[in-house]
């Protein structure tokens, strides 16, 4: 029996909603392009028209439409939370890109909302729905790198145009929120519970822009696992993560945003030598549409699979993490002073 497509509105024309989000819910048979919302109707026009749905020039317009049953968020990270907040009072399912908020508590406040009114709420993290990942943990739990040791994490991208909304602290700018949030989801998927900062590092770049453009991060499992972190918006392009053990080691690069028709390449160093395991293309961005369909159309019948339970306390876990490196930069900002005891900032 087929299941009717679930029908998305889109809030905003961000380019990785442009680029990536919306040919996706075009092309998976589990999701319909609803509507697309701009505050600039002509805007939305034109970002709607290859997928001949409606175009709306308000957003409190478009999370009320009857016909919209979930609500895809890719506006500036400070003004998540408002409108996450206006979907699901509206009654929509939501997926909101990363991270849903600036503020643990305010995450934990939308969660338990999705929660009462029997909706869907998500981050899009969409790294974690690639296969790669999945054969990376069959890999450590078979035992092949050996009791895990340490675990370390790069992403980071070339400077960023004066004017990026990425630079701008007002909307929610900086590294730590667009980019140091894949390494320290990726820490969380694989380490799991427990993880506490032991160490951070953000600085704010020679050209006197007003937020973090870099950073570094240590974490703790209870169990002694660290967890190395780097990223920025003014490097050479990496993606990558490496997972290190008593008797090895596996790397994987393009860790985050690889192209669909990519073959990743784990690399697998141990007591057998060098290796390389090719796996089958992957697309992480349709495979994060359809689990999103499934989960509201779980919730349709008052179902919500556990996995909608553990993309939550992996949310709010990362949450956490970022709010706690976040404060200690905030005050390594101001002052501008190193300090080599505790969690340092500079």
């Amino acid at each position: 029996m087929s299941v009717h497509p679930v029908r998305i509105g889109v809030l905003g024309c961000a380019d990785i909603a442009r680029r990536r989000m919306l040919p996706a819910m075009a092309a998976v048979e589990e999701t319909e392009v609803a509507a697309v919302a701009s505050r600039d109707v002509d805007t939305a026009a034109r970002t709607a028209m290859p997928y001949g749905c409606r175009a709306v020039g308000d957003y409190a317009e478009l999370v009320t439409l009857p016909d919209v049953e979930a609500v895809y968020v890719p506006l500036p990270v400070a003004l998540h939370a408002e409108w996450v907040e206006a979907a699901l009072r509206a009654g929509k399912n939501v997926l909101a890109e990363k991270p849903l908020t600036t503020d643990p508590e305010r995450s934990r406040a939308l969660f338990a909302l999705a929660r009462r009114r029997g909706l869907v709420l998500r981050e899009n993290v969409m790294f974690v729905h690639h296969a790669q990942h999945a054969a990376v943990r069959r890999l450590v739990d078979d035992g092949v790198i050996g009791e895990l040791r340490s675990f370390h994490a790069a992403f980071a991208v070339p400077r960023r145009p004066d004017g990026d909304i990425r630079l701008v602290p007002e909307l929610g700018g900086g590294a730590l929120w667009d980019v140091g949030v894949y390494p320290v989801r990726a820490a969380v998927h694989f380490l799991g519970a427990g993880l506490r900062v032991a160490g951070a590092v953000l600085t704010r770049d020679r050209y006197g822009r007003e937020v973090d453009t870099a950073g570094s991060v240590l974490l703790r499992t209870a169990d002694g696992v660290g967890a190395h972190l780097d990223f920025g918006l003014d490097h050479a392009y990496r993606s990558s993560y490496e997972l290190w053990g008593t008797a090895g080691r596996v790397t994987v690069e393009h860790a985050f945003t690889p192209p669909a028709d990519r073959r990743p390449v784990l690399r697998v160093v141990d007591a057998g030598g060098t290796r390389e395991v090719v796996l089958d293309p992957d697309d992480q961005v349709a495979n994060t549409v359809r689990e999103f369909a499934r989960a509201v159309r779980a919730a349709d019948t008052g179902s919500i699979p556990r996995s909608a339970d553990r993309a939550e306390e992996a949310a709010l876990l990362q949450a956490d993490l970022l709010a706690e490196v976040r404060r200690g930069a905030d005050l390594g900002l101001a002052h501008h002073r190193p300090s080599f005891s505790g969690t340092e900032y500079s």
